[in-house]
């Protein structure tokens, strides 16, 4: 891992870096990531930092000059949060409903926001000290089709129960869809819904995850992709891009395949393509039709005296929704599609927001429709 770090700070030079963590971690399995680490260390899929410990933590960190961000999938980080603190890292992914419901079967959403809320009460104890953690919100939840006013709403609920705890540096991820005009309506409309919705005193960076679907497996045209993700993120305002790599379709990337997509993502973020103009009238109208979706999704949670209580019971009624969820405690009932490409002007407004009557294969839970991305 040290290794890793060092080659991408030499030979790309991010502004942030990121560890992400084993899977028995993230369960809390800490036994059995020690085990396997003295058995066969190539079986963990992630760096097991509890089991190695703060000091070597700390090493990592030291290490670099670029900030580490520790991401992972934790329904209940808090021993990780610990040891992230400890080892000195400044930014920690995650929430209690974008890190459970993608990710684990049977985790209550009650016990999840508890264990999530100690985690921001000590960030916000820590900015009252002066010490600021960034607290990144997972709002690309199971990666794939995720309608944007689902990934903005889950991500305002997790960052006004963050905020009321106390923490004052919010990074909100958005992950793409393909979609240029709906994304960078979904990144334009990030730090809008934070003054909606959120105390002025918290800081707020949009952040885009670059495609997540099902990768191409030429590299040249994936490449593409990373690029136009890049331009996206660009053209949206985000403060940070999570770049994808050439090898995605084949497997973990090594160093060099990583090396090039931050290279490639940082390319589109130069002057260098500022030529790139996109119809701001399209992404105008896709920014009222999503700003409103999320209004109407949050709002009534928002309204309630208990927060918490209030997410658990959207969830369970079904008024709050994740397609394609792990976990039994949402219903996945949301079933968003792509609309076909049309052979005119390309047109984001979903069938279900005009006058019409919505599209017949889309769940009545969700309207949202877009055009094909250029990853199919």
């Amino acid at each position: 891992m040290r290794t890793l770090l060092t080659t991408l700070e030499r030979r790309a030079r991010p502004g942030i870096l990121t560890i992400t963590i084993d899977s028995f971690t993230r369960l809390k399995q800490f036994r059995t990531a020690a085990q396997t680490l003295q058995r066969e260390p190539a079986d963990l899929n992630g760096y097991p930092l509890v089991t190695h410990g703060w000091r070597r933590g700390r090493e990592l960190n030291e290490s670099v000059d670029a900030p580490i961000e520790v991401r992972h999938g934790s329904p209940d980080p808090r021993e990780l949060f610990a040891v992230s603190l400890a080892s000195g890292f400044t930014s920690f992914e995650g929430g209690g409903i974008d890190y459970n419901l993608p990710y684990s079967k049977d985790v209550s959403l009650t016990r999840s926001l508890a264990a999530w809320a100690q985690v921001d009460r000590l960030c916000g104890l820590l900015a009252e000290e002066g010490v600021i953690v960034d607290r990144e919100l997972f709002g690309t939840l199971t990666a794939v089709l995720v309608p944007p006013s689902v990934s903005l709403a889950v991500c305002v609920l997790e960052a006004r129960a963050a905020s009321l705890a106390g923490v004052r540096c919010l990074s909100i991820a958005y992950p793409q869809g393909g979609e240029v005009h709906q994304d960078i309506a979904a990144l334009r409309s990030i730090p809008v819904l934070a003054r909606r919705y959120l105390p002025e005193n918290v800081e707020i960076f949009p952040v885009l995850h670059e495609f997540m679907g099902v990768f191409p497996a030429d590299p040249d045209v994936a490449d593409a992709l990373i690029l136009y993700g890049g331009l996206t993120a660009r053209l949206g305002g985000a403060a940070k891009v999570i770049n994808k790599t050439n090898q995605e379709a084949r497997g973990i990337p090594d160093a060099q395949a990583n090396v090039a997509g931050i290279r490639t993502a940082a390319l589109a973020c130069t002057d260098l393509l500022d030529f790139v103009r996109v119809d701001e009238a399209t992404v105008e109208e896709e920014t009222y039709w999503l700003q409103r979706e999320v209004a109407e999704l949050v709002e009534p949670v928002l309204a309630a005296p208990d927060l918490a209580a209030a997410i658990v019971d959207a969830f369970a009624d079904g008024r709050l929704d994740i397609p394609f969820s792990a976990s039994v405690h949402a219903r996945s009932e949301v079933i968003p599609k792509r609309t076909p490409p049309v052979p005119s002007a390309i047109s984001t407004r979903a069938g279900c927001r005009s006058a019409g009557p919505p599209c017949a294969a889309t769940s009545s839970a969700c309207g949202w429709t877009g055009p094909a991305s250029a990853a199919g």
